[in-house]
Protein backbone atom coordinates (compact mmCIF):
# COMPACT_ATOMS: atom_id res chain seq x y z
CA UNK A 1 0.00 0.00 0.00
CA UNK A 2 1.11 3.39 -1.21
CA UNK A 3 2.35 6.05 1.61
CA UNK A 4 2.34 10.00 1.58
CA UNK A 5 5.14 11.82 2.70
CA UNK A 6 5.59 15.45 2.74
CA UNK A 7 9.20 17.09 1.12
CA UNK A 8 10.55 20.17 0.06
CA UNK A 9 12.16 20.13 -3.08
CA UNK A 10 14.27 23.07 -4.35
CA UNK A 11 13.26 24.42 -7.69
CA UNK A 12 16.61 25.35 -8.73
CA UNK A 13 18.94 21.90 -8.28
CA UNK A 14 15.94 19.71 -7.43
CA UNK A 15 17.50 19.08 -3.82
CA UNK A 16 14.97 17.80 -1.20
CA UNK A 17 14.60 18.18 2.41
CA UNK A 18 12.01 16.66 5.13
CA UNK A 19 11.34 20.08 6.56
CA UNK A 20 11.71 23.65 4.88
CA UNK A 21 14.92 25.62 4.66
CA UNK A 22 15.21 29.42 3.50
CA UNK A 23 18.53 28.49 1.77
CA UNK A 24 18.58 25.80 -0.08
CA UNK A 25 21.45 23.49 0.70
CA UNK A 26 22.58 22.07 -2.38
CA UNK A 27 22.57 25.54 -4.88
CA UNK A 28 22.27 28.04 -1.82
CA UNK A 29 19.51 30.32 -3.40
CA UNK A 30 17.12 31.61 -0.88
CA UNK A 31 13.28 30.67 -0.76
CA UNK A 32 13.29 28.18 -3.66
CA UNK A 33 11.65 25.19 -1.39
CA UNK A 34 8.38 24.38 -2.81
CA UNK A 35 6.49 21.75 -0.84
CA UNK A 36 5.12 18.61 -2.56
CA UNK A 37 3.94 15.10 -1.68
CA UNK A 38 4.83 12.20 -2.79
CA UNK A 39 3.37 8.72 -2.77
CA UNK A 40 6.00 6.32 -1.49
CA UNK A 41 5.02 2.81 -2.45
CA UNK A 42 6.54 -0.42 -0.69
CA UNK A 43 9.95 -1.74 -1.88
CA UNK A 44 9.39 -4.49 -3.78
CA UNK A 45 11.87 -7.46 -4.48
CA UNK A 46 14.42 -6.87 -6.88
CA UNK A 47 13.93 -9.61 -9.82
CA UNK A 48 17.23 -11.67 -11.25
CA UNK A 49 17.47 -10.71 -14.88
CA UNK A 50 19.95 -13.64 -15.08
CA UNK A 51 23.61 -13.54 -16.54
CA UNK A 52 24.10 -12.55 -19.93
CA UNK A 53 20.38 -11.13 -20.54
CA UNK A 54 21.97 -7.49 -21.82
CA UNK A 55 24.32 -7.89 -24.65
CA UNK A 56 27.65 -6.01 -25.02
CA UNK A 57 28.69 -4.11 -28.36
CA UNK A 58 32.51 -2.36 -28.80
CA UNK A 59 32.50 0.79 -29.44
CA UNK A 60 34.17 -0.60 -32.65
CA UNK A 61 31.76 -2.35 -33.83
CA UNK A 62 28.93 0.06 -33.43
CA UNK A 63 27.47 1.48 -37.13
CA UNK A 64 26.89 4.88 -37.67
CA UNK A 65 24.41 4.15 -39.75
CA UNK A 66 20.44 4.95 -39.49
CA UNK A 67 21.74 7.76 -37.24
CA UNK A 68 22.48 10.27 -40.07
CA UNK A 69 21.22 13.89 -38.77
CA UNK A 70 17.80 15.21 -39.72
CA UNK A 71 18.66 18.41 -41.92
CA UNK A 72 16.68 20.94 -40.64
CA UNK A 73 15.38 23.39 -43.56
CA UNK A 74 16.26 26.70 -41.66
CA UNK A 75 20.03 27.21 -42.49
CA UNK A 76 20.25 29.10 -39.13
CA UNK A 77 18.74 26.75 -36.78
CA UNK A 78 20.55 23.78 -38.64
CA UNK A 79 23.96 25.65 -37.82
CA UNK A 80 23.17 26.28 -34.32
CA UNK A 81 22.00 22.49 -34.03
CA UNK A 82 25.37 21.01 -34.90
CA UNK A 83 24.29 20.39 -38.99
CA UNK A 84 20.83 18.73 -38.01
CA UNK A 85 18.94 17.10 -35.69
CA UNK A 86 20.61 13.78 -34.46
CA UNK A 87 16.85 10.91 -34.05
CA UNK A 88 16.25 10.35 -30.63
CA UNK A 89 17.47 13.38 -29.38
CA UNK A 90 15.25 15.28 -26.94
CA UNK A 91 16.47 19.49 -27.30
CA UNK A 92 15.18 21.98 -25.51
CA UNK A 93 14.43 25.36 -26.33
CA UNK A 94 13.52 27.96 -23.52
CA UNK A 95 13.05 31.73 -23.84
CA UNK A 96 11.16 34.80 -22.39
CA UNK A 97 7.24 34.72 -23.25
CA UNK A 98 6.75 36.20 -26.50
CA UNK A 99 9.95 35.47 -28.00
CA UNK A 100 8.54 33.18 -30.44
CA UNK A 101 9.61 30.35 -29.55
CA UNK A 102 6.40 28.19 -30.29
CA UNK A 103 6.87 30.47 -33.66
CA UNK A 104 9.96 28.66 -34.76
CA UNK A 105 9.12 25.57 -33.81
CA UNK A 106 6.03 25.75 -35.72
CA UNK A 107 7.76 26.96 -38.78
CA UNK A 108 10.21 23.92 -38.64
CA UNK A 109 7.72 21.36 -38.53
CA UNK A 110 5.83 22.45 -41.21
CA UNK A 111 9.16 22.08 -43.18
CA UNK A 112 10.02 18.90 -41.37
CA UNK A 113 7.19 16.39 -42.09
CA UNK A 114 5.64 14.26 -45.03
CA UNK A 115 3.04 12.04 -45.69
CA UNK A 116 4.75 8.68 -44.63
CA UNK A 117 6.73 10.67 -41.53
CA UNK A 118 3.96 13.37 -40.38
CA UNK A 119 5.24 15.76 -37.62
CA UNK A 120 3.38 15.85 -34.40
CA UNK A 121 2.57 19.11 -32.35
CA UNK A 122 1.48 18.54 -29.33
CA UNK A 123 0.06 21.77 -27.76
CA UNK A 124 -1.06 21.54 -23.64
CA UNK A 125 -1.83 25.38 -23.68
CA UNK A 126 -3.52 26.06 -27.04
CA UNK A 127 -6.37 24.43 -28.55
CA UNK A 128 -6.11 23.02 -32.62
CA UNK A 129 -8.01 26.12 -33.28
CA UNK A 130 -5.73 28.39 -31.76
CA UNK A 131 -2.74 26.87 -32.87
CA UNK A 132 -4.37 26.97 -36.86
CA UNK A 133 -4.62 30.55 -36.68
CA UNK A 134 -1.60 30.89 -35.55
CA UNK A 135 -0.42 28.87 -38.58
CA UNK A 136 -2.58 31.23 -40.96
CA UNK A 137 -1.28 34.29 -39.89
CA UNK A 138 2.83 32.79 -40.30
CA UNK A 139 1.54 31.19 -43.66
CA UNK A 140 2.33 27.58 -42.90
CA UNK A 141 0.32 25.55 -44.70
CA UNK A 142 1.24 22.56 -42.50
CA UNK A 143 -0.06 19.45 -44.71
CA UNK A 144 2.10 17.25 -42.93
CA UNK A 145 1.26 18.20 -39.60
CA UNK A 146 -0.98 16.48 -37.25
CA UNK A 147 -2.04 18.97 -34.04
CA UNK A 148 -2.83 17.23 -30.19
CA UNK A 149 -4.32 19.32 -27.77
CA UNK A 150 -3.63 17.28 -24.41
CA UNK A 151 -1.88 17.51 -21.02
CA UNK A 152 -1.67 14.11 -19.57
CA UNK A 153 1.33 12.08 -21.07
CA UNK A 154 0.33 8.43 -21.29
CA UNK A 155 -2.57 9.82 -23.60
CA UNK A 156 -0.16 11.43 -25.78
CA UNK A 157 2.82 9.05 -25.96
CA UNK A 158 -0.20 6.27 -26.89
CA UNK A 159 -1.85 8.11 -29.08
CA UNK A 160 1.61 8.78 -31.11
CA UNK A 161 2.95 5.10 -30.60
CA UNK A 162 1.92 3.67 -34.00
CA UNK A 163 2.35 7.03 -36.24
CA UNK A 164 6.30 6.76 -36.47
CA UNK A 165 6.58 10.71 -36.77
CA UNK A 166 9.24 12.58 -38.15
CA UNK A 167 9.56 14.66 -34.96
CA UNK A 168 7.60 15.35 -31.86
CA UNK A 169 6.79 18.81 -30.75
CA UNK A 170 5.45 19.33 -26.54
CA UNK A 171 4.40 22.93 -26.00
CA UNK A 172 5.59 22.95 -23.23
CA UNK A 173 7.11 20.57 -20.85
CA UNK A 174 5.29 22.73 -17.62
CA UNK A 175 2.02 21.64 -18.81
CA UNK A 176 2.08 18.14 -18.83
CA UNK A 177 1.19 15.78 -16.16
CA UNK A 178 1.70 12.24 -15.42
CA UNK A 179 -1.48 10.51 -13.01
CA UNK A 180 1.13 8.63 -11.19
CA UNK A 181 2.66 11.65 -10.10
CA UNK A 182 0.09 13.56 -7.15
CA UNK A 183 1.49 16.88 -7.42
CA UNK A 184 0.68 19.41 -9.97
CA UNK A 185 1.80 20.11 -13.88
CA UNK A 186 4.84 22.27 -14.00
CA UNK A 187 5.76 20.87 -10.08
CA UNK A 188 9.65 19.67 -10.25
CA UNK A 189 8.32 15.95 -9.60
CA UNK A 190 6.20 16.10 -12.68
CA UNK A 191 8.87 17.89 -14.85
CA UNK A 192 11.58 15.71 -14.10
CA UNK A 193 9.70 12.55 -14.46
CA UNK A 194 7.31 13.85 -17.83
CA UNK A 195 11.09 14.94 -19.07
CA UNK A 196 12.62 11.35 -18.25
CA UNK A 197 9.94 9.63 -19.87
CA UNK A 198 9.98 11.33 -23.00
CA UNK A 199 14.06 10.87 -23.38
CA UNK A 200 13.15 6.74 -23.11
CA UNK A 201 10.42 6.70 -25.09
CA UNK A 202 12.56 8.64 -27.70
CA UNK A 203 15.52 6.89 -27.82
CA UNK A 204 15.16 3.50 -28.97
CA UNK A 205 12.37 4.57 -31.42
CA UNK A 206 15.24 7.44 -32.81
CA UNK A 207 12.19 10.02 -32.93
CA UNK A 208 13.61 13.52 -32.45
CA UNK A 209 11.47 15.50 -29.92
CA UNK A 210 11.58 19.33 -28.99
CA UNK A 211 10.25 20.68 -25.67
CA UNK A 212 9.79 23.99 -25.29
CA UNK A 213 10.34 25.21 -21.77
CA UNK A 214 9.50 28.73 -19.69
CA UNK A 215 11.58 30.80 -18.23
CA UNK A 216 12.32 32.29 -15.01
CA UNK A 217 11.98 36.01 -14.24
CA UNK A 218 16.66 35.34 -13.86
CA UNK A 219 16.00 34.48 -17.36
CA UNK A 220 16.71 29.91 -16.44
CA UNK A 221 14.58 27.36 -17.35
CA UNK A 222 11.58 27.10 -15.27
CA UNK A 223 11.91 23.69 -13.15
CA UNK A 224 14.56 21.50 -11.38
CA UNK A 225 18.42 22.36 -12.54
CA UNK A 226 18.58 18.52 -13.50
CA UNK A 227 16.35 18.97 -16.60
CA UNK A 228 18.86 20.59 -18.41
CA UNK A 229 21.07 17.52 -17.33
CA UNK A 230 18.26 14.99 -18.93
CA UNK A 231 17.97 16.38 -22.53
CA UNK A 232 20.35 16.18 -25.41
CA UNK A 233 20.55 19.67 -25.83
CA UNK A 234 19.44 23.32 -24.62
CA UNK A 235 18.86 25.95 -26.78
CA UNK A 236 18.32 29.63 -25.85
CA UNK A 237 16.02 32.01 -27.83
CA UNK A 238 17.23 35.80 -27.12
CA UNK A 239 16.02 39.28 -27.88
CA UNK A 240 14.06 42.43 -26.37
CA UNK A 241 10.54 41.73 -27.09
CA UNK A 242 9.69 45.17 -29.03
CA UNK A 243 13.06 44.67 -30.98
CA UNK A 244 12.76 42.22 -33.92
CA UNK A 245 16.32 40.74 -34.03
CA UNK A 246 16.20 37.57 -32.12
CA UNK A 247 19.49 35.06 -31.44
CA UNK A 248 19.30 31.22 -31.11
CA UNK A 249 21.96 30.34 -28.69
CA UNK A 250 22.94 26.46 -27.40
CA UNK A 251 24.29 26.43 -23.98
CA UNK A 252 24.08 22.86 -24.27
CA UNK A 253 24.64 20.62 -27.23
CA UNK A 254 25.77 16.55 -26.76
CA UNK A 255 26.06 16.15 -30.25
CA UNK A 256 27.41 19.63 -31.61
CA UNK A 257 29.03 23.12 -30.57
CA UNK A 258 27.87 25.28 -27.75
CA UNK A 259 29.46 28.23 -29.58
CA UNK A 260 27.57 28.86 -32.83
CA UNK A 261 24.82 31.45 -32.81
CA UNK A 262 21.38 31.64 -35.33
CA UNK A 263 20.39 35.01 -35.68
CA UNK A 264 16.70 35.71 -36.84
CA UNK A 265 14.39 38.79 -37.60
CA UNK A 266 10.91 38.69 -36.32
CA UNK A 267 8.51 39.98 -39.06
CA UNK A 268 4.85 39.61 -39.92
CA UNK A 269 5.02 35.96 -41.57
CA UNK A 270 7.29 34.93 -38.01
CA UNK A 271 10.67 34.58 -37.88
CA UNK A 272 13.00 34.87 -41.07
CA UNK A 273 16.58 33.51 -41.27
CA UNK A 274 19.69 36.51 -41.43
CA UNK A 275 22.07 34.73 -43.43
CA UNK A 276 24.71 37.76 -42.90
CA UNK A 277 23.86 39.70 -39.88
CA UNK A 278 26.97 42.68 -40.38
CA UNK A 279 24.96 43.39 -43.51
CA UNK A 280 21.30 44.12 -41.56
CA UNK A 281 22.90 45.32 -38.32
CA UNK A 282 25.12 48.21 -40.19
CA UNK A 283 22.05 48.59 -42.83
CA UNK A 284 20.48 52.56 -41.26
CA UNK A 285 24.39 52.87 -39.88
CA UNK A 286 25.23 56.52 -41.40
CA UNK A 287 28.87 57.20 -42.66
CA UNK A 288 29.23 60.76 -41.61
CA UNK A 289 27.81 60.39 -37.92
CA UNK A 290 30.07 61.75 -34.98
CA UNK A 291 31.05 59.49 -32.20
CA UNK A 292 30.46 56.39 -34.53
CA UNK A 293 32.35 53.14 -35.45
CA UNK A 294 32.39 49.51 -36.52
CA UNK A 295 33.61 47.18 -34.60
CA UNK A 296 34.35 42.79 -34.82
CA UNK A 297 32.70 40.27 -32.47
CA UNK A 298 33.34 36.49 -32.76
CA UNK A 299 29.79 34.35 -32.39
CA UNK A 300 31.12 31.38 -32.19
CA UNK A 301 32.89 30.72 -35.72
CA UNK A 302 31.41 33.47 -37.17
CA UNK A 303 32.72 37.22 -37.29
CA UNK A 304 30.01 39.46 -37.02
CA UNK A 305 30.32 43.22 -37.87
CA UNK A 306 28.60 45.85 -35.47
CA UNK A 307 28.19 49.44 -34.51
CA UNK A 308 29.68 51.12 -31.34
CA UNK A 309 27.76 54.59 -30.98
CA UNK A 310 29.42 56.85 -28.17
CA UNK A 311 28.47 60.41 -26.61
CA UNK A 312 29.87 62.98 -24.63
CA UNK A 313 27.84 65.56 -23.05
CA UNK A 314 29.03 68.08 -20.44
CA UNK A 315 27.64 66.98 -16.52
CA UNK A 316 25.91 69.44 -14.26
CA UNK A 317 26.79 66.93 -11.31
CA UNK A 318 30.60 66.91 -9.68
CA UNK A 319 31.52 63.91 -10.81
CA UNK A 320 31.86 62.31 -15.02
CA UNK A 321 29.70 59.28 -15.02
CA UNK A 322 30.05 56.58 -17.33
CA UNK A 323 26.97 53.95 -18.61
CA UNK A 324 26.54 51.73 -21.60
CA UNK A 325 23.48 49.51 -23.08
CA UNK A 326 24.53 46.65 -24.75
CA UNK A 327 28.23 46.64 -23.37
CA UNK A 328 29.32 45.45 -19.93
CA UNK A 329 29.60 48.42 -17.81
CA UNK A 330 32.88 46.99 -15.77
CA UNK A 331 33.77 45.68 -18.88
CA UNK A 332 33.78 49.33 -20.22
CA UNK A 333 35.74 50.44 -17.21
CA UNK A 334 38.60 47.95 -18.04
CA UNK A 335 38.66 49.25 -21.58
CA UNK A 336 38.96 52.92 -20.87
CA UNK A 337 41.62 51.99 -18.33
CA UNK A 338 44.19 50.27 -20.86
CA UNK A 339 43.07 53.15 -23.73
CA UNK A 340 44.37 55.89 -20.52
CA UNK A 341 47.25 53.66 -19.13
CA UNK A 342 48.57 52.47 -22.49
CA UNK A 343 47.37 54.26 -25.45
CA UNK A 344 47.54 57.81 -23.34
CA UNK A 345 44.27 58.82 -24.32
CA UNK A 346 42.79 61.30 -22.30
CA UNK A 347 39.17 59.76 -21.29
CA UNK A 348 38.75 61.78 -18.24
Amino acid sequence: MARARTTWICQQCGANSPAYLGKCPGCGEWHTMVETIEERSQPARAVSRGAGSVALQSLKTVSPEGQQRIEVPIAEFNRVLGGGLVPGSLVLIGGDPGIGKSTLILQTAALLGDAEHPVIYVSAEESAHQIKLRADRLRVKGDHVLLLSETNLDVILGSIETLNPALVVIDSIQTVMLDEISSAAGSVSQVRECTSRLLQWAKPRDIPVFVIGHVTKEGTIAGPRVLEHIVDAVLYLEGERFHQYRILRAVKNRFGSTDEVGVFEMADVGLREIANPSEAFLEERSLTAAGSTVAVTMEGTRPILVEVQALATPTAFGLPRRSANGLDTSRLQLLVAVLQKRVGLGLG
